[in-house]
């Protein structure tokens, strides 16, 4: 059974100076961290690397050339029995699941971010795909989000996607 943490899009230091320390606190927790992309700064990766159990990370459209250099594109990882794919983008709302379902036809899962909405659904093949929003930027959306789950023998259990408290920026 292994705890996981989503994130994805925190932006930092621009959308924020730190990530909530209730993220922090999931991030000591969490036996692993997911996170999809838009770091922004070297720093908060650093950091992740160093407080968590084990990461598994990809690079975003707004991260630069010494992130890209860390982070590949799309990673990979089996956690609890559970095949994880991590992108940073899937490209417009329209017709995401199908592209998708094409894209990642060997995966259990599939984290994204980008648009730093929420989403959870699953494909017609069975694909469950998962954004944990920002947990820094919630653009429009009403709050700041990240997700937990628990993956064991070959499942999801108990996926949940917090509220942060709004903060003034």
């Amino acid at each position: 059974m292994s705890s996981v943490l989503l994130l994805a899009d925190t932006h930092l230091p621009k959308r924020a100076k730190d990530l909530p320390a209730e993220v922090w606190d999931r991030v000591d927790a969490a036996d692993v961290v997911v996170h999809a992309g838009d770091w922004v700064d070297l720093d908060t990766l650093d950091r992740l690397e160093a407080r968590s159990r084990r990461l598994v990370a990809v690079v975003g459209n707004n991260d630069g050339p010494d992130l890209r250099a860390r982070l590949p594109e799309v990673a990979r990882a089996t956690i609890g029995g559970v095949r994880f794919a991590v992108v940073h983008e899937t490209g417009g709302k329209q017709g995401r699941e199908a592209r998708c379902d094409l894209a990642y036809p060997d995966d259990d899962v599939l984290v994204f971010g980008h648009s730093h909405i929420p989403w959870d659904t699953t494909t017609l093949r069975g694909l469950r795909m998962l954004n944990p929003g920002s947990p820094t930027d919630r653009r429009q959306q009403p709050w700041c989000t990240y997700l937990t789950l628990t993956a064991r023998d070959g499942a999801l259990h108990d996926v949940v996607l917090h509220r942060l408290p709004r903060r003034d920026r």
